[in-house]
């Protein structure tokens, strides 16, 4: 399972599906609202995620009568792990690449 790139998207759609809970949940126009992404951004970076086994999709049971059913989003155990330890890693360099050019 290879980690996606780690651009300001992806991190964000990854931000958005972290904080995600079950009485909560990410569905695709949600992500985009609170990544601030539109959606020609958002699904292909779920579409990859997915490829992955980052994350996995279930439609809604049980939709509002003036809509059609969500889909929700939500990280596999696996993709949580592998998100956190991403975005980790990807604030460590962040910092330490901030600290060496402040003391440069």
């Amino acid at each position: 399972m290879s980690t996606p790139r780690m651009t300001k998207p992806t991190i964000g759609v990854l931000e958005v599906l972290l904080a995600a809970t079950d009485d909560d949940p990410a569905w695709g126009l949600k992500i985009c609202a609170e990544a601030d992404l539109g959606s020609g951004t958002v699904y292909p970076i779920l579409e990859r995620l997915a490829e992955r086994g980052w994350v996995t999709s279930s439609i809604e049971t049980a939709p509002h009568p003036s809509r059609p059913p969500r889909r929700f989003y939500q990280l596999t155990g696996t993709g949580r792990l592998q998100a956190t330890e991403a975005l980790r890693a990807r604030r460590q360099r962040r910092h330490f690449f901030g600290a060496a050019g402040a003391s440069a």
